[in-house]
């Protein structure tokens, strides 16, 4: 159990020798192995390197292209992922599908597209200064979950997009033994474009087995005028059926803010914390962009939803309307959850097509 503890000591632990072999994969080093960061002959960075040959940047990243799948990552275990970078252009982060599969599973643990996996889903950069994810200048992505196998953990990338993508990676992981009571790495997209009148969003469902719920990124836009925040998220545990255990007082209640996110009055005011934020704001420009965008994102990294056997997760989209009273909206939320749980896991529900991935 030492070294589990250890494996993000923090600085308390920092100074204890543990039994776990660091390594990285990158396009420099697309297998990890040992000694062998920076052999490449051929790559992105030849033509640049020509005078200065092996050893000089001459694969600092890769093309994916359209329609194409690449393996980031194809690690033997057992080990734990600590620490993924990367960075592209965001006109491809809605279109870019990054998926994980620990222990040779057939169904994805990871299916989501890759800005809104680093909180950023409106293909817009936003910086983040949280604790597991940071986005940081000019669109550097890092991802600081940790990321336990036994036998193999294999990434890859899906290009959905009309065009290559070219793609910045690296992937920092150690290899040592992992404990029995280590669950596996989840995470989950949907998006309700709109949510139907007096319906929900549901961020998650149908997850089976025993684990914990550490995350929600939501990519919020409001499709009336007026307050957007009102509806509460709910957590059905373990064979809850139309009330949930869990039950929030209000979208910005949620995400650590208080009466409307607003400050200084009359306007929103953004934050970016370890455990939560309202990241991005999105204003109308008064010619195209005629709705007000948000993205935020709470860590239940402190205080870890825990289910033994089932667990939904649910948000309502709520305003007011004449008389004080509660306006039910209609509007685009997309969401990623995240969070640990034992294998076997429920398949995720099959992604839409481009047009309903696509941000609009």
């Amino acid at each position: 159990m030492d070294l589990w503890n250890n494996l993000n000591p923090g600085l308390g632990g920092l100074p204890r020798i543990i039994a776990a072999k660091s390594r990285s994969i990158s396009a420099e080093n697309p297998t990890g192995q040992k000694g062998q960061g920076g052999t490449a002959t051929t790559g992105t960075g030849a033509e640049a390197a020509r005078d200065l040959g092996q050893g000089w940047k001459v694969s600092p990243s890769i093309v994916i292209a359209s329609g194409a799948t690449a393996t980031l990552a194809d690690i033997v275990g057992p080990g734990a992922i600590q620490h993924i970078w990367l960075t592209c252009f965001p006109v491809h982060w809605r279109s870019l599908i990054l998926r994980s599969y620990w222990d040779d599973e057939d169904s994805p643990s990871i299916e989501v597209p890759l800005g809104d996996f680093f909180c950023n889903g409106w293909c817009e950069r936003s910086h983040v200064n949280s604790l597991p994810i940071a986005v940081n200048p000019a669109g550097g992505m890092n991802a600081y979950w940790v990321m336990p196998f036994r036998d193999s953990a294999k990434l890859t990338l899906e290009n959905r997009g009309d065009e290559p993508a070219t793609l910045y990676y690296q992937i920092d992981y150690a290899l040592m033994e992992i404990p029995d009571d280590a669950a596996y790495f989840h995470a989950e997209w949907r998006r309700s474009n709109p949510v139907p009148y007096k319906g929900v969003h549901t961020i998650v469902d149908g997850i089976r087995g025993t684990g914990h719920y550490v995350g929600t990124y939501l990519a919020w836009q409001s499709n009336n005028t007026g307050w957007w925040g009102e509806g509460e998220i709910k957590f059905y545990l373990d064979g809850d059926t139309e009330f949930p255990t869990i039950c929030g007082t209000g979208t910005e209640d949620y995400f650590g803010g208080a009466w409307n996110f607003e400050h200084p009055p009359g306007q929103y005011g953004s934050y970016s914390t370890p455990f939560l934020g309202l990241h991005q704001i999105i204003r109308p420009d008064g010619l195209y962009r005629s709705q007000q965008r948000f993205g935020m994102y709470r860590w239940h990294i402190m205080d870890p939803i825990r289910f033994e056997q089932d667990l939904r997760v649910t948000i309502q989209a709520l305003g007011w309307r004449s008389g004080h009273r509660y306006l039910p909206l209609q509007d685009d939320v997309a969401s990623v959850a995240f969070w640990y749980q034992r294998e076997p896991h429920a398949p995720h529900p099959p992604l839409p097509d481009a047009d309903d991935l696509e941000v609009i």
